[in-house]
């Protein structure tokens, strides 16, 4: 089975910038995610103006790089193998702005997760501290003194982010669903 790969991160900042959407390409990739994990509705016409908020947004064009971005995150967060990636600039990009990006996928993350999953949410104790943690991540004001250092650490937290997606996705999606066919 082949992954699904995202469409690069400068492709879907170019078709947002095309579409006049005030969102980042990081920030719209977290809303995705959270409103899916938060058990969101797996709609391919209707995801853009779910997660944007605005029911009058027509869909995305199809096969550009904002479907390829909710088939392949979909996908990944369905996918048995744990493939799930947060579209984040390139690795080539200053790392200030690799850390303002990872802020702005978290933040966007708590909102698309918010809106699909109501007040209360059926999280583990471990969802729900790593959700807080995602809450204290969105909210940081990160420094960059050290380069090197800070791009390790940056590329630590990003891994815990993506750890928590998926524990958040499994309990409020999964869970459910394994729970759905037993009975």
């Amino acid at each position: 089975m082949t992954q699904a790969q995202l469409p690069a991160h400068a492709l879907v900042a170019a078709e947002l910038e095309a579409l006049e959407a005030s969102l980042a390409a990081s920030e719209l990739h977290g809303s995705l995610c959270g409103f899916l994990a938060g058990g969101g509705a797996h709609d391919r016409k209707g995801w853009f103006a779910a997660v944007m908020a605005d029911p009058l947004l027509s869909p995305p064009e199809p096969d550009g790089a904002l479907d390829q971005l909710y088939r392949a995150s979909a996908a990944q967060l369905e996918s048995p193998d744990f493939g799930f990636e947060l579209l984040l600039p390139a690795d080539g990009q200053p790392v200030d702005e690799r850390g303002d990006g990872l802020l702005a996928w978290c933040r966007g993350f708590l909102g698309g997760f918010g809106m699909a999953s109501g007040a209360n949410p059926p999280l583990s104790e471990d969802s729900q501290e790593a959700l807080a943690d995602m809450a204290r991540i969105a909210a940081s004001d990160l420094s960059y003194e050290e380069p090197e250092a800070d791009a390790e650490a940056l590329e630590e937290v990003a891994e815990f982010v993506r750890v928590a997606v998926l524990l958040l996705h499994s309990d409020c999606v999964l869970g459910p669903r394994h729970r759905r066919k037993l009975n």
